[in-house]
């Protein structure tokens, strides 16, 4: 409901003139602008009863897996309907060195023990085993009811502008040993059989969409496990990649995620993600104008993503990732 986006505003408001000064220069962001900021060509291609609509060229083509449903005709209980299918941009996603730092909405909460769960890449004193550590912050950003856009359509999320989940209070985030209650079936995939999969799930990602059935790697981004904040990588972008992909999977396992691009009468659970049916690209600290899949390597697009003085106004370090999910619906006939 609208009143509620405005409360949240006006809320958001005193948070930001209660914020310290200090606090705020280190997560210097400017509120997301959903027109400008989003690529709108993530959305392609977009299917009507089996037929494709795509407006955002071959490579979103060859980068999105086939549709499960093939039939154009769809029955839901007792209602008929048309299959249709679209990249919903929906979510939004913040992996950042600063805790509490808001980069969707431009403000950062003062840490009640400075520095305290702070991120960033880290090495042993010889400069070996690289580290990176991000928390995140998970939004709810139903853009076209944002926008009063199809508002009669049941295929896009209806609702407000939220923060969801931030991991500055998840336990299961930041300790990696708690973080195994969540996944106890990382034992079997840590060995070298088991990663040299994922080479294949890497070629896959690269060439087209990441491989559903290697559902512990994320291609070039190494393993989706252990659920966590923690990434070892020399990449300091890509590893925020890869931790935004990880949370989409821990919120599935969590039962707080919903699998939208397998079923048409409703959205599924996924304790077991389904990561073909998710795509993204960077907001900031500097918008990408490529989307890419699950595991793409960032050589492909992580060029001059993070300048060491920040980009657009935006603090570098802290990123914000657009999140595009695959959406099957059953438009309803009667």
């Amino acid at each position: 409901m609208r009143w509620k986006s405005s409360i949240f505003l006006v809320l958001l408001s005193m948070i930001m003139l209660f914020t310290s000064e200090d606090s705020y220069s280190k997560c210097k962001n400017k509120f997301i602008n959903p027109i400008t900021d989003i690529n709108w060509e993530g959305i392609f291609p977009i299917t009507v009863g089996g037929i494709d609509i795509n407006l955002g060229g071959s490579e979103l083509e060859k980068d999105t897996p086939p549709d499960s449903i093939k039939s154009p005709i769809c029955i839901c209980g007792i209602k008929l309907g048309i299959t249709a299918g679209l990249w919903e941009p929906a979510r939004l996603a913040d992996t950042v060195k600063d805790p509490y730092c808001f980069t969707t909405i431009g403000t950062q909460l003062s840490n009640p023990k400075p520095g305290f769960l702070g991120g960033g890449q880290k090495h042993k004193e010889d400069m070996s085993d690289p580290n990176v550590f991000q928390q995140v912050h998970w939004y709810t950003f139903p853009v076209f009811a944002m926008l009063d856009m199809f508002l009669d359509s049941k295929c896009l999320e209806q609702g407000d502008f939220d923060i969801a989940y931030m991991t500055e209070i998840d336990p299961l985030w930041n300790d990696d040993i708690l973080g195994f209650i969540l996944n106890p079936e990382a034992l079997l995939f840590g060995n070298l059989a088991a990663q040299m999969a994922c080479v294949a799930d890497s070629v896959a990602a690269n060439a087209s969409y990441p491989l559903d059935q290697l559902f512990w790697c994320m291609g070039s981004w190494g393993s989706a496990y252990p659920l966590t904040g923690h990434v070892a990588s020399e990449n300091y972008v890509q590893s925020n990649a890869a931790l935004t992909a990880r949370f989409i999977y821990k919120l599935g396992r969590e039962s707080l995620l919903m699998d939208t691009g397998t079923n048409v009468c409703s959205p599924i659970m996924s304790p077991i993600w389904v990561k073909s049916h998710y795509r993204m690209h960077m907001i900031k600290p500097v918008r990408d104008s490529k989307i890419y899949p699950i595991g793409r390597s960032s050589l492909v697009w992580g060029s001059g993503k993070n300048y060491p003085g920040g980009a657009g106004g935006n603090a570098p370090d802290n990123f914000n990732w657009m999140i595009f999910r695959k959406r099957v619906c059953c438009e309803f006939l009667y």
